[in-house]
């Protein structure tokens, strides 16, 4: 097992149709420093354990079949720079899917280092931005709040693509746990 393409996962929705365009497999990363307050996913924050799995094995134990993309979030996913360039080279090389990535980390910042533009090669939209939540997104793009900007790094998708006004899916776990993901209508 390459150690440097495992990836610490908080959890995976194989199918959503939420997170993005189409029916989309969406990974949660473990571990941020960002802590924005009110942020919809804070125990993903701690650099702790959860789960790890190889690229490979995200693919081999999660996706489906009729899956249009692979949404990647967090946690933030640029705490796992290998193993993320790892798991969106093979969703688009071996799989042909479309990748839509969550970040805190600007797009400026990551640009400026060559390891982040390598990623960028394999990244059809970069989301980014420190979520605030006194900016809370009221378009309703799929994004938290109005600073985050949609880069399109491909010609895959257009703004409109990503409009997702109050969408949200409750998943129920086969233990009975329910899991809320989405983006709520803003009042």
């Amino acid at each position: 097992m390459n150690h440097d393409a495992i990836i610490n996962v908080h959890s995976i929705i194989p199918v959503s149709r939420i997170n993005g365009p189409g029916k989309r497999m969406v990974v949660f990363f473990q571990g941020c420093r960002n802590k924005c307050a009110g942020c919809f996913n804070p125990e993903t924050h701690p650099f702790i354990r959860i789960a790890e799995h190889t690229p490979e094995t995200i693919f081999t134990n999660f996706f489906r079949p009729g899956i249009e993309g692979l949404t990647v979030s967090g946690g933030d996913p640029f705490y796992q720079r290998r193993g993320l360039l790892r798991l969106l080279k093979s969703a688009k090389e071996d799989y042909g899917l479309s990748t839509v990535v969550y970040t805190g980390f600007t797009y400026e910042r990551l640009a400026a280092s060559a390891y982040c533009r390598v990623i960028f090669r394999y990244t059809d939209v970069l989301i980014d931005g420190k979520f605030e939540e006194a900016r809370r997104e009221p378009t309703m793009l799929a994004r938290g709040s109005t600073n985050q900007r949609l880069h399109f790094l491909s010609n895959r998708y257009r703004e409109e693509d990503f409009i997702m006004n109050g969408k949200v899916e409750l998943i129920v776990g086969s233990d009975g746990t329910i899991t809320q993901t989405g983006f709520s209508k803003v009042a």
